[in-house]
């Protein structure tokens, strides 16, 4: 029987050439205030906001609500009024310097490994509201989105990068919708990250598959949504 888990979402902005940072790999905002209102109105439908720890590392991310309009809007919607952060660190070197960790609006989750020292996961606990190991060598995703679903009550998870976070999500059928601004930037570079980095599926059956539900323009910035196709899984 399959572990209940929360309906995953992914929110990202890529350039028309597919590349979310430049190849030092350093967050560079290049989406306009509307991809940031946009952020932040699918945080409000979330009960958990995740990310990778390299973001987390790489940019002033704090994952919160977003203010007070959004604060009532999801109180309105029968939310919470701060949703619930989460950051994946395999390894535990996640920076307890970061940002995040001294934005203490919501509870902070750091998923790790069993790789990760237990000299770091003690640092990191001095800093977030809990520290979760979940598999062995790497974090095992499955099975910490059923006890985020079992023990925090999440049901819909917005999952924000990066890369890496991103495809072992899709290549363990773990996303149900993909929402995707494509920017009117060219970036370039063999060596820029993407939406999906990681290994990659080695054969395109194995590829996961997207049905088109929703696309709208907005100046030259496209906002689409993707239902990953249960086929695919």
């Amino acid at each position: 029987m399959k572990t209940a888990r929360p309906f995953v979402l992914i929110n990202m902005a890529m350039s028309a050439d597919g590349k979310i940072a430049p190849p030092h790999r350093r967050f560079v905002a290049f989406g306009s205030r509307h991809d940031h209102k946009n952020l932040l109105a699918l945080r409000t439908t979330a009960d958990a906001v995740m990310c990778g720890a390299r973001t987390v590392d790489s940019a002033l991310v704090t994952l919160d609500a977003g203010g007070a309009v959004y604060e009532r809007q999801r109180l309105r919607a029968g939310l919470a009024r701060q949703n619930l952060r989460v950051v994946v660190s395999g390894s535990g070197s996640v920076d307890p310097g970061a940002k995040i960790f001294h934005h203490t609006v919501s509870p902070l989750i750091v998923l790790a490994s069993g790789q990760a020292p237990k000299s770091r996961l003690a640092k990191l606990a001095h800093f977030a509201d809990c520290v979760k190991v979940c598999g062995k060598n790497s974090v095992a995703l499955g099975q910490a989105l059923g006890w985020l679903r079992r023990e925090w009550a999440v049901n819909r998870l917005l999952c924000e990068g990066g890369g890496e976070l991103n495809f072992e999500l899709l290549r363990l059928g773990l996303v149900d919708e993909l929402h995707l601004t494509i920017c009117p930037r060219i970036i370039g570079g063999r060596d820029a990250p993407t939406i999906a980095d990681g290994k990659g599926f080695a054969r395109l059956a194995k590829a996961a598959n997207l049905t088109l539900s929703r696309q709208r323009r907005i100046g030259d910035e496209l906002f689409t949504t993707w239902c990953v196709r249960p086929e695919s899984r």
